[in-house]
């Protein structure tokens, strides 16, 4: 099995938790990215210390509070394919969130380096710009989280939505060197999830122009895949809707990348 492929774990932890994963654990500085699953009346807490952390609710219902701040009965989707963006809680460095599920829950919680530099917020809805990419086989839905106009220190959070039969992420980019203004270090995950649980998967290739890294990876809902490197293409086949959301970060926040010249010809058709 590939090593930027991790797969969920079949029952939850205690806590939640189905993924968990620490810049330590993927190789690199930036980037942590865990999902739990709560159940009705579970609460899960956590000291953001020097990190900002950004709770996306995927999925259910729940009152979320931090060290100055409350928010009751957030929450409105119960999968991540109803037709709605996520909520949001962004909580900055030297914090604490804690969120209790109130209907069955799940989260994903995106870690970054923080400075403290903004207040905690409740992203919603009506906050998030829903944005058509692309054209053809080529066309996705954004859902622009935490895009680089709005405030955080490090985090970028973005759900895709990839009809059946097309693909995103594509033309293939990549952002892995820091030159900026050219292109900047950004280091990426991938949390797909699939209409069809038992029998739809996606694909998705990561790879250099050296091929030093060439991989292709199949992903089933609930995988994760890290992209430390490289160009990241993602093909959904006909079937199934495909989701993911991104998490990006580095030592800059910018997003600047560069596209794989073999195929950037297609941008000129769109």
């Amino acid at each position: 099995m590939s090593e930027l492929l991790i797969n969920p774990k079949a029952t939850p932890d205690q806590d939640g938790s189905v993924i968990k994963v620490t810049p330590g654990d993927a190789g690199w500085k930036y980037v942590g990215f865990e999902v739990y699953q709560l159940k009705p009346g579970q609460t899960f807490e956590k000291e953001t210390g020097d990190l900002e952390v950004a709770v996306v609710l995927l999925s259910g219902k729940a009152d979320a509070k931090t060290n100055k701040q409350s928010w009751d009965n957030i929450g409105e989707r119960m999968s991540v394919f109803d037709d709605t963006p996520a909520y949001t809680v962004y909580v900055s460095s030297d914090d604490r969130v804690e969120l209790t599920a109130i209907t069955d829950l799940e989260i994903a919680v995106c870690t970054a380096p923080g400075k403290g530099t903004y207040e905690a917020r409740l992203i919603t809805p009506k906050d998030v710009l829903v944005a058509q990419r692309g054209y053809g086989s080529l066309e996705r839905e954004i859902h622009n989280i935490l895009p680089a106009d709005k405030p955080a220190d490090s985090l970028f959070i973005f759900e895709v939505f990839t009809p059946e039969g097309n693909w995103s992420s594509y033309p293939p980019h990549k952002h892995d060197e820091d030159n900026l203004p050219q292109e900047s270090y950004l280091e990426e995950t991938y949390y797909h999830r699939v209409s069809s649980p038992e029998n739809g998967f996606a694909i998705q290739r990561v790879y250099t122009h050296d091929k030093s890294l060439d991989e292709t990876i199949v992903v089933r809902d609930g995988d994760l895949v890290l992209v430390p490197k490289g160009f990241h293409p993602v093909s959904n086949p006909p079937g199934y809707k495909l989701y993911y959301l991104n998490v990006m970060a580095g030592p800059v926040r910018e997003w600047k990348f560069t596209n794989d010249k073999d195929h950037e010809w297609l941008l000129a058709k769109n």
